[in-house]
């Protein structure tokens, strides 16, 4: 009788399962999405919805094809499904992704964190020693990815977090609070010369930045996912000077850094060269890119003289 109740809830509500497996729910969310995704995408995005919806670890997973679902499990399926047809990017979906190892809320108020980023983050461990007590500022931080995943590694530095957004910041001190790191935020436009960043960061060993790097001109090459969903804010620049934030955060971070401080940027990669060029203007030497694993310059590196 319950089997036959939550049957006849999925059909009036339209998820259309014969049964209430996991199995049918997989044929389900198949044949909605099979022509928006990828057979491998669907496949990971199945398995990681079913994870995080009944706490499963990836062995358990592989068993469950025969699990019965409750009628709210069947009805959180068909959310997933309606917002993934709907373009929202599967990381809001889930509200969350991991990130260099660790599990970082995700959603509208902040960009989601990418895996070029996390090479940029890999570049900087090797860098510095991992006992250093080092003082790091993350200018334009987001979610927290990038100085919440420098926190974990170099677990004796002081970890500056800054952004104009106060969403984005409450989500970098609620992803702080999850993963039990300490952090510090401070609200500031990093295009401006801000005395209270400063005086937190003046003598700092390195900074690090992935700012909004997209001219207006290249929205239309843009995915609809990213264009609905994630905030412009953190995305675009004017198209008269798209290189605004490596200049300006360039001249704040020169004034702050030690002697021989580094600063890391997430670089455009058709802007490479005039960003080195920038860098190299200001006062900064040594500099050095690297490719992402897409082959990509996508990343640079400067030193304080």
């Amino acid at each position: 009788m319950v089997f036959q109740c939550i049957l006849y809830f999925c059909k009036k509500k339209g998820v259309f399962v014969q049964t209430n497996t996991i199995q049918a729910v997989k044929s389900y969310f198949k044949e909605r999405l099979q022509h928006h995704f990828s057979e491998s995408e669907l496949k990971f995005m199945f398995k990681e919805a079913v994870m995080v919806r009944l706490n499963l670890t990836a062995s358990e997973y592989v068993l469950s094809d025969s699990n019965l679902l409750s009628e709210s499990d069947l009805l959180f399926f068909r959310s997933v499904v309606k917002r993934l047809l709907s373009n929202e990017p599967f990381q809001y979906v889930m509200g969350k992704t991991v990130f260099f190892g660790l599990e970082i809320a995700t959603d509208s108020r902040a960009l989601i964190p990418r895996p070029e980023t996390e090479e940029l983050v890999d570049w900087i461990t090797q860098e510095f020693p991992k006992n250093s007590s080092l003082l790091i500022a993350d200018v334009c931080t987001g979610s927290g990815c990038i100085a919440l995943a420098l926190k974990s590694y170099f677990l004796n530095a002081t970890v500056f977090a800054t952004d104009i957004s106060q969403e984005a910041l409450q989500l970098t001190q609620e992803n702080a609070k999850q993963l039990n790191l300490s952090v510090k935020t401070v609200l500031s436009d990093a295009k401006t010369p801000d005395s209270a960043v400063s005086s937190h960061l003046h003598q700092s060993d390195f900074w690090v930045s992935n700012p909004p790097y997209i001219p207006m001109k290249d929205k239309s090459q843009m995915l609809e996912n990213v264009l609905t969903f994630e905030p412009h804010l953190a995305l675009f620049v004017a198209d008269d000077d798209p290189l605004i934030f490596y200049r300006e955060i360039g001249k704040n971070a020169l004034l702050n850094l030690k002697s021989g401080g580094k600063l890391f940027f997430e670089i455009h990669e058709d802007l490479s060269a005039e960003t080195a060029d920038l860098l190299k203007g200001i006062g900064f030497v040594n500099m050095e890119m690297r490719k992402d694993l897409q082959g990509k310059l996508r990343m640079i590196k400067a030193e304080k003289p």
